[in-house]
């Protein structure tokens, strides 16, 4: 029910945003869609917030709600009429809105030439919702808004972690029932599903093997499209937007052991040409408390389809492991124990 609202939500805002704009200063259009009648947010103040953020052809370039992850940050002073701080100052606690920033006036103001993939457009465009707001008395010392605000943010921190444990489970029996999957579980709690067995020689510990993967999470985003959120296939990636000009994409190469539980305990399972998909609960992937940097809350069970593309056995001279794949899906600190 709560991805179907917000699905409906972001579809209204899309229509309502096409002719009801105001001209603000510094080029700013905006369009408050409701309004809780609340105090302004003012500088100082530390607020958490939704938001949906697209180019001016409509392409989404961000998107809190996919990732379950609303932003927290305190709020400045102004830069330059028209600057995002100018824009928050017009909005309170619970108001929505879609707001549109003059690329041409940042650019001004910030003396760096627009990003290359906006070069094209005029404005950047935001669809926002103020979940909460710290405001801070001006006669308040900076140390006790601080304290403060830690404690506010502390509680509703944990109240959002205790949400995405309680949903884990439903969250992946959902995944497997949409796709209509036959399981098999692991004493650990992998489920897994082989569409090609491979060679009868599976990899162990210590082999550097070659992998070809996508990583989702078990939830679509908001455009009912899958959420990735790394691959080593670069139709995929440019599909997702996660395009990475700077990777080298097809096989990658890791060092098995050195990821996180879940994806060494899979790739154990198949053999080289082998296919699997695996669906990997939070225990044996980011645990507690997730990979945010990663696109990946806490509590997240994870999905990745994987092909085993070679095995290659250590050599009888001893030679360094490759690093830890840099990636946020595989690359793990050490495994999360419960």
């Amino acid at each position: 029910m709560k991805k179907t609202l917000v699905l409906l939500f972001a579809a209204t805002l899309g229509l309502a945003a096409c002719n009801n704009y105001k001209k603000g200063p510094g080029g700013l259009m905006y369009m408050i869609h409701k309004s809780e009648g609340k105090e302004k947010i003012k500088e100082g103040d530390i607020i958490k917030l939704n938001f949906i953020q697209k180019n001016e052809k409509d392409s989404v370039m961000a998107n809190t709600y996919d990732l379950e992850q609303p932003q927290i940050f305190p709020v400045g002073k102004k830069q330059y009429a028209g600057d995002m701080n100018d824009v928050l100052y017009l909005f309170g606690e619970g108001d929505s809105a879609t707001f549109k920033l003059d690329l041409d006036t940042m650019a001004k103001h910030s003396g760096q030439p627009k990003p290359a993939n906006l070069k094209n457009d005029k404005y950047l465009v935001f669809t926002v919702k103020i979940e909460k707001v710290l405001h801070k008395d001006p006669k308040e010392a900076d140390s006790t808004f601080q304290n403060k605000a830690k404690d506010f943010f502390q509680k509703d921190y944990k109240a959002t972690v205790e949400r995405h444990k309680t949903s884990e489970e439903g969250k992946i029996k959902k995944f497997i029932a949409d796709n209509n999957l036959k399981v098999q579980t692991t004493a650990s709690g992998l489920q897994y599903v082989i569409t090609t067995p491979g060679s009868a020689q599976k990899p162990v510990v210590g082999d550097t093997i070659m992998v070809n993967y996508t990583g989702k999470l078990t939830t679509k985003k908001s455009n009912g499209k899958d959420n990735v959120f790394d691959t080593s296939d670069a139709k995929i990636a440019k599909e997702t937007g996660k395009f990475n000009p700077m990777a080298q994409y097809g096989p990658r190469a890791f060092a098995l052991g050195r990821a996180i539980p879940g994806f060494d305990e899979g790739l154990q399972l198949i053999g080289k040409g082998g296919k699997a998909t695996f669906i990997i609960p939070s225990k044996l992937a980011y645990g507690e408390n997730g990979m945010p940097q990663g696109g990946i809350s806490p509590y997240t069970p994870l999905v990745f389809e994987v092909e085993l593309t070679d095995i290659k056995k250590p050599s009888a001279v001893t030679v360094p492991a490759p690093p830890a794949p840099v990636n946020p899906a595989v690359a793990t600190p050490a495994p999360v124990k419960k």
